[in-house]
């Protein structure tokens, strides 16, 4: 689980994301990053009624990418991973249709992906 003070939450910010961020697409996954002028970095995950119109199955899809990111946390390079202690970064994590057919290791392997490509890549 995510520290409180590692989520990305409030809509202004989450707005910054999606307007200044950079974006990767890999697969059903899309990663939008951002600096921003705190000591840590900040997650958001999204997921819309395009996925599924089940709030049960799109909460479920969340938990698993938030527990694969808080699994990874710690190997992620210093200045990117969710724990960092220098500058960070807004991370906003958006499943596309398809994610929820996937299991586990998929989404996990999708992430791998989806970090290498923003250089943020594991150690």
């Amino acid at each position: 689980m995510l520290p409180k003070i590692n989520s990305l939450k409030k809509g202004k910010d989450i707005e910054r994301v999606f307007e200044k961020g950079k974006r990767f697409k890999e697969d059903s996954l899309i990663l939008k990053i951002t600096k921003n002028a705190l000591p840590q970095t900040r997650l958001g995950f999204i997921v819309s009624k395009k996925v599924s119109k089940k709030a049960t199955l799109r909460n479920k899809i969340k938990r698993k990418l938030r527990e694969i990111v808080s699994k990874k946390g710690k190997k992620f390079k210093k200045g990117c991973h969710p724990f960092a202690t220098r500058p960070g970064m807004d991370i906003l994590l958006i499943a596309l249709p398809g994610l929820e057919t996937k299991d586990f290791w998929e989404i996990d392997e999708t992430l791998n992906k989806l970090f290498e490509k923003a250089k943020c890549s594991i150690s």
